[in-house]
């Protein structure tokens, strides 16, 4: 007989209100409390969850033999951040299938052009910001990437409508997890941005747009599905957003970036003197330190036993990245912000979860991890390098409710000066 043992159970016909209330830390205030790093709850209108933190979670959760993301996500979620029918919604050969496509447009080349891109694209809005008494750096880094994310991608935008598609392409992500009029706004802005998608895709299938060959633009446009057939057009529209989205949110990390070496000085001295690997250190330990987006979501393929406990299938599971990033049995003092703790670390696929867990080909890690590192480094060096600023009294402080979380000040930089 196979050993079974009852998991602790998070008591309440449904407790989505706590969720809400902690946030970030719902399920690790009750991994803690257990002193188990699994236990059940109900949300959502008394469904029931398993939820789970911690790299033998990590492990099984990005299993997709036992785990589907199909019908996970809740509706809201889709409607505004994935999309529907997106790369994030798919299983088994349709996804692996679909990932190649973007796996195809993350090729050192490519990540070298978006670098460049990035580059280019802020320094020309440094010389710009240094005319400017102040700056608020979150919605004129969301600027400078979204117009780096269309440049890179081949997707042509007039200046006349930065704004218009930036506030529209961030609308997503901030009201990923939201509810009211945020989620409002975010299914307005979606709506809005996957016709802009769709009539791009459209032109370049019908030759009214010539886009170079190697753009995701055009890879989207033409990628076929396995009957050999071109995606429909919606989806395409979703996919292309899917690849200009996650740039623009890279704003978040750029924000934390810059509070890191605000609250943390010392960095900055040892950045100013390091080489690259420096850099990455940083980076990473901003996405391991700071809030990104908390949790993911799958559902249970069919009945499997697991650590003692049953998994009956369609069963929700909420995996925590925040609380992995954070285990204490992963990470010495991990609420201390240690750059110098990835000079020696060991890249695990389960461990450092920032962007997801497992593997690229296969699995459901996102695909564009490694440029949203390298787009970090790109900036970070900027930053420390290429431009002077004032930190004015201001609100730092960020929430560990609202998904993402951002500080409440969005950064205010003075006397911005390019060197």
């Amino acid at each position: 007989m196979s050993y079974r043992e009852e998991i602790a159970v998070d008591k309440g016909i449904d407790n989505t209100l706590s969720f809400l209330l902690e946030g970030y830390h719902y399920i690790s205030n009750r991994t803690n409390t257990f002193g188990r790093n699994m236990f059940k709850t109900r949300l959502l209108g008394g469904k029931l969850f398993i939820c789970m933190v911690g790299e033998e979670a990590a492990e099984v959760f990005y299993d997709t033999h036992k785990f589907k993301r199909h019908g996970a996500a809740p509706k809201r979620v889709i409607q505004t951040l994935f999309g529907a029918k997106g790369l994030q919604t798919l299983d088994d050969n349709i996804h692996h299938h679909r990932k190649a496509l973007f796996m195809d447009m993350m090729h050192k080349k490519s990540l070298k052009k978006i670098n460049e891109i990035v580059k280019n694209e802020w320094i020309k809005a440094l010389q710009n910001w240094e005319h400017q008494d102040e700056i608020v750096l979150y919605e004129e880094a969301k600027l400078v990437l979204t117009r780096s994310a269309c440049i890179w991608a081949g997707v042509p935008l007039l200046k006349s409508e930065e704004i218009k598609r930036t506030k529209e392409l961030s609308a997503l992500f901030e009201a990923g997890g939201a509810i009211g009029a945020r989620h409002i706004r975010g299914l307005i802005d979606r709506d809005r941005v996957e016709e802009w998608a769709a009539e791009l895709i459209t032109s370049v299938r019908e030759g009214t747009i010539n886009v170079e060959k190697d753009t995701p633009l055009y890879k989207i446009s033409f990628h076929k599905d396995l009957k050999d057939n071109y995606l429909d057009v919606h989806i395409a529209s979703v996919e292309l957003i899917n690849i200009l989205r996650p740039i623009v949110a890279i704003a978040v990390y750029v924000v934390f970036c810059a509070l890191g070496l605000k609250q943390f000085p010392e960095e900055r001295e040892k950045l100013y003197q390091a080489g690259d690997r420096s850099y990455k250190n940083y980076v990473q330990e901003i996405r391991r330190y700071y809030p990104f987006f908390p949790m993911v979501i799958a559902q249970v393929k069919s009945d499997f036993l697991w650590k003692g406990h049953d998994f009956k299938k369609d069963t929700h599971v909420l995996l925590d990245i925040y609380g992995t990033n954070h285990h204490p049995d992963l990470w010495e003092s991990p609420y201390h912000f240690q750059p110098d703790r990835f000079a020696k670390w060991h890249e695990s696929p389960f461990s450092f979860i920032p962007q997801g867990g497992g593997d690229y080909e296969s699995g459901h890690r996102c695909p564009g991890e490694w440029l949203t590192v390298n787009v970090m480094m790109t900036i970070l060096k900027l930053l420390v390098h290429r431009m002077s600023y004032d930190v004015p009294e201001q609100n730092l402080t960020y929430s560990f409710t609202k998904m993402p979380s951002l500080p409440k000040s969005k950064f205010i930089m003075k006397n911005v000066r390019h060197i």
